[in-house]
């Protein structure tokens, strides 16, 4: 349901904006209200947003059932494991376009924001359950902020969305 570059779009925008309409949203992602209207659809279908209260007549607006992704190919089903794994590589490869063009646009940035924006990394030796203890961890000091994506009105004054993506792989020495 997510790999579609569509239906992507729709989720930046809706974590971006809180909620949107279909007609909102495809202002902010390039398509037709009623493409959508389709995929926002397909997105509540399997339960990645749904509709938001306020709603009158015609005017539908959408909001996102759970902030970030977070999911493993490790699945016994084997259409669910090429499903999840198709999934991340397109979620990989959207997120190091984005970055590589923010980086390059954060070069412009004033002094205190280029002091806080880049990149770092780190080999560690680690076994299964401290990865996952750790980036349990880094998931529990990133959700202090999630309110501000969901409430726009929660956001502080000269505050801007910056985006903080995690890739675990392993590498040979």
């Amino acid at each position: 349901a997510m790999a579609h570059p569509v239906r992507l779009a729709l989720m930046e925008a809706l974590n971006h904006h809180g909620q949107l309409t279909a007609t909102e949203a495809a202002e902010h992602v390039g398509e037709s209200p009623s493409n959508c209207s389709f995929h926002l659809r397909q997105l509540a279908k399997y339960g990645f947003v749904e509709e938001a209260e306020g709603g009158t007549g015609r005017r539908r607006p959408w909001r996102v059932v759970t902030i970030g992704t977070s999911f493993t190919d490790v699945h016994e089903d084997t259409e669910t494991a090429l499903a999840a794994s198709n999934l991340s590589r397109v979620i990989v490869e959207r997120l190091l376009a984005r970055a590589r063009v923010g980086l390059e646009k954060g070069r412009l940035l004033p002094d205190e924001w280029r002091a806080v924006i880049g990149s770092s990394d780190m080999t560690l030796y680690v076994t299964p359950e401290e990865m996952r203890v750790l980036g349990d961890a880094i998931v529990e000091k990133l959700w202090v902020y999630r309110e501000r994506i969901a409430d726009p009105a929660k956001r502080p004054p000269g505050s801007r969305p910056l985006q903080f993506a995690g890739f675990v792989y392993p590498v040979e020495p």
